[in-house]
């Protein structure tokens, strides 16, 4: 959709390219700080921006309806002057004379330059992975087509254990499909979580009739006109008319990379979202920065960091403060039970587990020299509530006191007043 409020003569203009969680969030922080210049934001769907999340999740539930809510309506964008460019991509960066080259031909001139890219589907790389039937997820058409292929009695391979391979093989099999899931990992979920949370999904699962193959590495997938079945190291055979490829994604980079800017698994920025260039930002999953709670070099690839970026980067292009930056924080749902997660774990922490598995109630908490570094909750919100809080503050956590579920985890908190052995005993009788 071209809109003619758009022309040459637009005072200095922000242009952003990508249209996902963070770059609609920078086009309406910068309306809601005051900037008075022209927004465009650049997008290569077609239609307007929708929330990602429910793709593998309530989209896929069978009778759901075949579409994903909108992040804004398109009232908001007329009101708000944001001008949409639908259906068309980015194809390069001119820094010297900040322009823009877009699919369609034209070129855009940017004051400032948001690059909210996002992230793709790891592709497959095996024999065969070109054959129909053969999908990967990660936009609303992906999800459709999926969809359609997700009927009852079908049998539905899903390589990669991590939350998408899990969400849709909750969704495939709440539909009445034969689920097999392949990992290359010995557990479920393993780059995110422990394995006290791995083996609670996997059981779960397992009620739901999902079987797992750990240690599968795929080696090729075979069929006629489409695909029939998939090979693993070992030469097992598995029949499939369904392959799902959920091994993790890729930053879609290129833009910047070409345009000579700073890039390692992602576009590096500051604090602020500025990249190498000072009239150019990057937010959202495409990004790569410096953890200010631990120094570490991270990428994330969730909904709250993709706000929190575009806010700084709303906030330092209109000169204003930003908020703190809150705690990463993640979640998945699986079979109806919502795993949430703040903080980012490390494979070193000590692991500590609160409450009992399984009843379907419990916590694990991260400690890192001492101090609360991570949690993941299960049907425990004030756990996470609470543990959002202590990461932010670098609370230090006696783990005695932290294994205890009926002791509140802010009462864990070292330096606080200290429970004797007799309270101890008390509370767990």
């Amino acid at each position: 959709m071209h809109n003619d409020e758009w022309s040459t003569e637009t005072t200095d203009p922000v242009v952003i390219v990508g249209s996902g969680h963070s770059g609609v969030a920078v086009a309406a922080g910068l309306r809601t700080r005051g900037w008075e210049g022209g927004i465009l934001l650049i997008e290569g769907e077609s239609g307007l921006p929708y929330e990602r999340p429910p793709l593998s999740k309530e989209l896929l539930k069978d009778g759901a309806p075949n579409e994903s809510s909108v992040l804004r309506k398109d009232k908001f964008y007329a009101d708000k002057g944001i001008v949409r460019l639908a259906g068309v991509s980015a194809e390069s960066i001119d820094r010297g004379a900040r322009t823009v080259l877009l699919s369609d031909g034209t070129r855009q001139a940017y004051h400032r330059l948001v690059i909210a890219t996002g992230s793709r589907a790891r592709p497959l790389t095996v024999p065969g992975a070109g054959l129909p039937g053969v999908r990967s997820l990660r936009t609303r058409d992906d999800a459709l087509e999926l969809k359609r292929l997700l009927v009852p009695g079908a049998r539905v391979a899903i390589i990669g254990a991590g939350y998408i391979g899990l969400e849709v093989a909750a969704a495939a099999a709440a539909t009445g499909c034969e689920v097999t899931v392949l990992e290359f990992q010995d557990r479920v979920m393993s780059r995110v979580t422990s394995a006290h949370v791995s083996h609670h999904f996997e059981q779960l699962h397992g009620r739901h009739g999902v079987r797992f193959v750990f240690g599968a590495a795929v080696t090729s997938i075979d069929g006629g006109q489409r695909a029939e079945r998939v090979t693993v190291a070992d030469g097992t055979v598995f029949p499939a008319d369904v392959v799902l490829a959920g091994i993790g994604v890729l930053p879609n980079q290129e833009l910047a990379a070409d345009a000579g800017l700073d890039c390692r698994d992602g576009i590096l920025v500051d604090g602020d979202g500025r990249t190498s260039d000072p009239a150019i930002y990057a937010s959202g999953d495409v990004t790569r920065f410096t953890s200010p709670i631990d120094g570490a070099s991270q990428r994330l690839e969730c909904i709250q960091n993709a706000l929190a970026q575009a806010d700084r980067v709303a906030a330092h292009v209109t000169g204003q403060a930003a908020a703190e930056p809150e705690i990463p924080w993640f979640w998945t749902v699986q079979h109806g039970v919502r795993l949430q997660t703040a903080g980012v774990r490390h494979p070193a922490d000590q692991v500590i587990v609160r409450g009992e598995p399984s009843i379907g109630k419990f916590s694990v908490v991260y400690l890192r020299d001492g101090r609360l570094a991570a949690v993941d909750t299960i049907a425990n919100l004030a756990d996470f509530r609470t543990a959002k809080r202590l990461i932010a503050e670098g609370a230090r956590i006696d783990p005695r006191l932290a294994a205890d579920s009926d002791i509140p985890l802010a009462e864990a908190v070292s330096g606080t007043p200290k429970h004797s052995d007799a309270d101890l005993a008390a509370a767990r009788s």
